[in-house]
């Protein structure tokens, strides 16, 4: 267990982050770690749920009688009130208060990483903040770095060489400079966050069949290929620029610690089907340990009970297991 706690955000306070947190602190399964929350909101959230909660700024588990379940909380109070469900503008500020909260608390040394539960990236734009999701902002918050988006489930980790952005906008976005920068911290916190001594790194092709050699496209030709190259003569084990659609086959798989994708849904979709559930995203590049749940708010099921947590709990079990 880390010395220092986790810290968990739990996100759009009208999705399903409150009724995880709340169920995950029912059943004792939070571990070491302190929420950032409304208590209002997870007070009634938890009345709506049916569930028990205790919640204190001092204790981690249980009160005296060792029957209450606990959740050591950092408050924060959100300005509108919170209906399960209904989106409120005037709530996301404090949905970002949250997580700069949290952020800082990592950076200072006061949490040993962060796992955040989904936030409505539509609500916050409505607002009148840009933002394009959690990596991003985190990693301006973090001065600014490269974030590198990983996805992981079972033995499958993708990570994402662009990540929120127009299909249409992916091929300029992919430069040789934006590659070797997204592979280094790739194979650098495998080694370091995961233990993995050699990584070997599968890269997907942008185009149908890796550019069938120019014929469908000459973004591997031209920066791709060469890329890799440079990496290579640095020691990194590469193998690609390979066509996505044979790529993500169990014979291949088992020869990679790690998968490359060029964009969002070249990649993700793949491991999301072996793994929705449980599967984890994982933050590379930030000088903090950052995971957090592979689905978003799911309005439709805040309050209902009927939300599954088992992606928070893995989400958890994998920032708990980086951080010793």
């Amino acid at each position: 267990m880390p010395a220092l706690p986790l810290v968990i955000t739990s996100g759009e306070p009208a999705g399903i982050g409150p009724d995880l947190v709340i169920g995950l602190a029912a059943r004792g399964q939070l571990g070491d770690s302190v929420v950032i929350g409304d208590p209002d909101v997870l007070t009634e959230r938890a009345r709506q749920l049916g569930l028990p909660l205790h919640l204190s700024e001092s204790t981690l588990t249980t009160d005296r009688s060792g029957k209450t379940p606990g959740l050591r909380l950092h408050p924060v109070h959100f300005p509108r009130p919170v209906t399960a469900g209904r989106l409120d503008a005037g709530n996301a500020a404090t949905v970002l208060e949250m997580l700069d909260i949290a952020v800082d608390g990592c950076l200072d040394g006061r949490f040993a990483g962060l796992v955040t539960a989904p936030v409505h990236k539509g609500i916050i734009n409505e607002a009148g903040v840009a933002f394009t999701g959690h990596t991003e902002y985190i990693a301006k918050r973090c001065g600014d770095v490269r974030p590198v988006m990983m996805l992981t489930a079972d033995r499958l980790r993708v990570a994402l060489a662009t990540t929120h952005c127009p299909l249409k906008e992916v091929s300029a976005r992919i430069t040789g400079e934006l590659l070797i920068e997204v592979l280094t911290i790739l194979n650098d916190e495998l080694r370091r966050r995961f233990g993995i001594e050699a990584p070997r790194i599968l890269v997907c092709g942008l185009n149908p069949h890796a550019g069938e050699n120019g014929h469908l496209g000459t973004e591997e030709i031209d920066t791709i290929i060469p890329a890799l190259e440079t990496l290579r003569a640095r020691g990194l084990h590469l193998t690609g620029p390979l066509p996505a659609d044979t790529l993500f086959t169990p014979a291949t798989l088992e020869q990679a610690d790690a998968v490359l994708a060029m964009y969002h849904d070249q990649g993700l979709p793949v491991l999301k089907h072996i793994g929705f559930g449980h599967a984890i995203n994982v933050t590379l590049g930030l000088g903090i340990i950052r995971t957090s749940v592979d689905h978003g708010t799911a309005l439709d099921l805040a309050g209902s009970g009927e939300a599954h947590d088992g992606s928070l709990r893995a989400a958890i079990k994998l920032a708990t297991e980086m951080t010793t």
